[in-house]
């Protein structure tokens, strides 16, 4: 499989561990954040990313989300 260098600007997801490191908090409170749906999330499979946007609006209180 081909490497690839992504930048930050063009990420569109981010795993709940990058999220909490984002955010200053332990991995386990963001978890606990996503099941109560305080940090918005996708599933895929058994997979769990949060959209940039939607982390960007959360932060912002950006009212369209």
């Amino acid at each position: 499989m081909e490497s690839r260098n992504v930048t930050d600007e063009q990420r569109i997801t981010y795993s709940v561990e990058e999220v909490a490191e984002l955010l200053g908090i332990s991995r386990t409170t963001a978890y606990e954040c996503v099941h109560r749906g305080e940090i918005p999330s996708r599933r895929f499979g058994r997979r769990v990313v949060i959209l940039r946007h939607e982390l960007n609006a959360l932060l912002t209180d950006d009212p369209s989300r």
